[in-house]
């Protein structure tokens, strides 16, 4: 494709991303390119990354187009972005031509608004500082109250793009076997610094169709959520239940640290993200786990009350942690949401906790920033069951770092960790 119909592209995708705001962006991109394949991989990559970077700067982007008088479209995001961009690489002229598959040709407020806006800092001290932040306004003082003095810095991390994490499948192989393997497919990885078990992948590459993916020595998986398998302490032998199991990323993580011997049970309350688990499961070589679908009047947990050496509750929270892979969660995130999530949170943590036996573990685990879901969920929960007790230090698992969970508390972020935002907490229920 020429530099004009990339710009065409992704101006169309903006557009589709503004007719369903609702919709997760990355789910549309998928749906917008499996419609015209004849976009090759390259394009897509260049068109996603402009795409991408208008998402990262989209608060800035329309407080400059609002400041000219402007109403906010996707042509004029690619437009502003293109005006504000420092390295001045491109000249709209030469791919606003209304030629074949281009946009058309500037108007004359689109000109205007590139001139008076070009070779300014994205960043203008007059906006306010949640646009500056690129953050709700509702969602300010609670970031505020998360990180302190800290807050811009953690932001500014949160606006770069996030690593491309592996996680060897021990089952299978090793870190060097499986790093000679991608080598050998031209991908170049690095042992990641926290993660036992982790690879860190240079760029954006196609891990997908390698063979060390195909074969299942390797899954994506970012070191944060690898963290989080591992304050799990799974091992051989043990009963273990991943609560929230999802498409069964941790569960294939447990069952490594398990080595397969032993009993573990995904669950979800949804059966298309349980039945997508299944492949990975078998290309994992995972056979000690079996799914298990949650419906409403279920007798299969009162069945199992207490009964789990160790359970996993990845709890469904705001991903105020993703921002880095998904920018447009900042944009569709409401104070609603907050609210409701909290809720579910505790109650779903309440019936996961009956499903530990004396003497057993829970971990609760969210890919959020926001203390509301994160230790002000487990503080109420210690209080609500006091049977439960945050573990000591020498009772954290050894594939943990040193040092990483305070007072049984793991709280990872992209600027601290060069992870997606992490938290986890481990209780024990006494024998």
């Amino acid at each position: 494709m020429t530099p004009s119909a990339r710009l065409s592209a992704a101006i169309d995708l903006l557009t589709a991303m503004e007719a369903t705001p609702q919709r997760p962006a990355d789910a549309l991109a998928n749906a917008f390119f499996r419609e015209r394949r004849y976009i090759g991989g390259g394009d897509r990559r260049a068109i996603s990354a402009r795409v991408w970077c208008i998402l990262r700067h989209w608060r800035r982007l329309h407080w400059w187009i609002e400041r000219a008088g402007m109403q906010p479209t996707p042509r004029l995001l690619a437009l502003a972005m293109m005006a504000l961009d420092q390295q001045g690489r491109e000249n709209p002229d030469d791919l606003f031509t209304g030629e074949r598959y281009a946009p058309l040709g500037l108007t004359g407020p689109e000109r205007r608004l590139f001139d008076q806006i070009r070779g300014q800092a994205l960043t203008h001290p007059d906006m306010p500082r949640a646009v500056r932040l690129e953050v709700p306004d509702w969602l300010l003082p609670r970031l505020e109250r998360t990180f302190g003095d800290g807050l811009e810095t953690e932001l500014a991390a949160m606006e770069g793009e996030a690593t491309l994490d592996l996680r060897v499948n021990l089952l299978k192989s090793d870190r060097p076997t499986a790093r000679a393997a991608l080598e050998a497919d031209g991908i170049r990885a690095e042992d990641t610094i926290l993660s036992p078990w982790g690879l860190r992948v240079a760029g954006r590459q196609p891990v997908t169709s390698c063979a060390a993916f195909r074969s299942g020595m390797v899954e994506i998986q970012d070191e944060g959520s690898q963290l989080v398998v591992a304050a799990v302490g799974a091992r051989p032998g043990m009963r273990v239940l991943d609560y929230c199991a999802g498409a069964a990323g941790k569960t294939l993580g447990m069952a490594m640290t398990m080595e397969n011997r032993g009993h573990i049970v995904a669950c979800d309350v949804s059966e298309p993200r349980l039945e997508g688990a299944v492949r990975r499961l078998r290309r994992a070589g995972v056979h000690n786990a079996e799914r298990h679908l949650l419906v409403a009047g279920d007798r299969w947990a009162r069945r199992r009350s207490g009964s789990f050496d160790r359970v996993l509750v990845d709890a469904p929270c705001t991903g105020t942690g993703t921002w880095r892979r998904n920018p447009d969660a900042r944009l569709r995130l409401r104070e609603q949401d907050l609210l409701e999530l909290t809720a579910k949170q505790a109650d779903i943590i309440d019936r996961a906790a009956s499903l530990v036996r004396p003497g057993g573990r829970m971990v609760y685990a969210t890919c959020s920033v926001l203390r509301e879901e994160n230790g002000d969920q487990i503080a109420a929960f210690l209080v609500r069951n006091p049977a439960f007790s945050m573990v000591t230090p020498d009772g954290v698992d050894d594939d943990l770092p040193p040092g990483l969970a305070v007072e049984g508390q793991v709280r990872l972020t992209p600027r601290q960790h060069h992870t997606d935002g992490f938290f986890a907490a481990i209780v024990q229920r006494d024998s």
